[in-house]
């Protein structure tokens, strides 16, 4: 009887290592014009909907321009091409990860004070960047360079801060368009935010880029574009606002918002005025139903549900999105 149990544990043991060794083989595609055998999964009649949740970061201030908190998902309303959208996502002083693309405007009128400039973006970093967060580090003049890759490595931001060199041009729309290209590859899990914070005195002297490029790519990334606009100390009527008026306009259209800088100890303000504004933020989500192959741009409107606070609270968000855009 010992016999015939030993034999039978060696035959399995036998047989176990055979079976762990063989090779697992794949069924061949069928040939074409073939009918493949239905299982009894393939007769289950489902039904697909395909859906998209659409995040959509909000900046409530009041009429002094400081933020309002304590709102709750009743307090909106958002709409899709003036249809009402159900409200499936919100958070309070929005805590989701960001990725930020830093570009600095290097070209030798921005360049003044370049120690004050690196500082400023150098205490920047370390007070907004967290575990969760990554930023990108450019400069740009007469090109377009990519200084640091995504990182969360503070260190590593700011040894790339002290390799930024003057150039003699600005490639500004370049730097949007790019930028915003370098943020669409990023994942989008957990409500992640993609901002562009740029540096700069908004003349673009390059023939690259032109502004509707560089905005609808911003647009497609969900790119939210912050401009610290360096003012040039000689007269308005000395100063070529083209660019201004676009980093305004890009910034009304992308949700993201504009500040003024004068003097470059100005800087450090400004910074912490785009570091409470993205720590601020409400994050509002709504699924969109896939209209098939349409790659048209979809406007979004936020607003208040009461009506008397319609004019009471202003609103920044962005305007919309592309459908094809992911």
């Amino acid at each position: 009887m010992k016999l015939l149990v030993g034999a039978l544990a060696g035959l399995l043991m036998v047989h176990g290592e055979l079976f762990s060794q063989a090779p697992i083989v794949r069924r061949p595609p069928p040939l074409p014009g073939a009918q493949a055998p239905q299982s009894n999964e393939d007769q289950v009649p489902t039904i697909k909907v395909e859906t998209r949740l659409v995040n959509v970061a909000l900046n409530v201030v009041d009429v002094k321009g400081s933020p309002v908190g304590g709102l709750g998902r009743d307090d909106f309303e958002i709409l899709e091409d003036g249809k009402p959208q159900k409200i499936a996502v919100f958070e309070k002083e929005s805590s989701t990860p960001l990725s930020i693309v830093l570009a600095i405007d290097a070209s030798e009128s921005v360049m003044t004070s370049e120690r004050l400039e690196k500082e400023a973006a150098k205490h920047f970093v370390n007070a907004l960047l967290r575990e969760q967060d990554e930023l990108d580090l450019m400069e740009f003049s007469e090109v377009v360079r990519e200084v640091v890759p995504f990182t969360n490595q503070k260190k590593r931001i700011e040894s790339g801060l002290s390799e930024i060199h003057t150039g003699a041009a600005t490639a500004l729309y370049d730097a949007i368009y790019l930028a915003s290209q370098r943020l669409d590859g990023t994942s989008l899990a957990n409500g992640r935010r993609r901002v562009v914070v740029l540096i700069t005195d908004g003349e673009d002297t390059v023939k690259g880029s032109r502004y509707t490029q560089a905005l609808e790519q911003a647009q497609r990334a969900g790119a939210m574009v912050y401009s610290i606009i360096i003012v040039p100390i000689y007269a308005d009527a000395g100063r070529n606002t083209g660019g201004e008026h676009a980093l305004i306009q890009l910034a009304n259209d992308t949700g993201g918002k504009y500040y003024y800088v004068v003097d470059p100890k100005d800087l450090e303000p400004a910074f912490a005025h785009v570091s409470d504004d993205l720590r601020t933020q409400y994050l509002l989500g709504y699924y969109a139903p896939n209209r098939g192959a349409d790659t048209s741009f979809r406007s979004i409107k936020v607003r208040m549900s009461d009506a008397e606070l319609q004019g009471k609270y202003q609103l920044q968000y962005r305007k919309g999105y592309y459908a094809d855009a992911h």
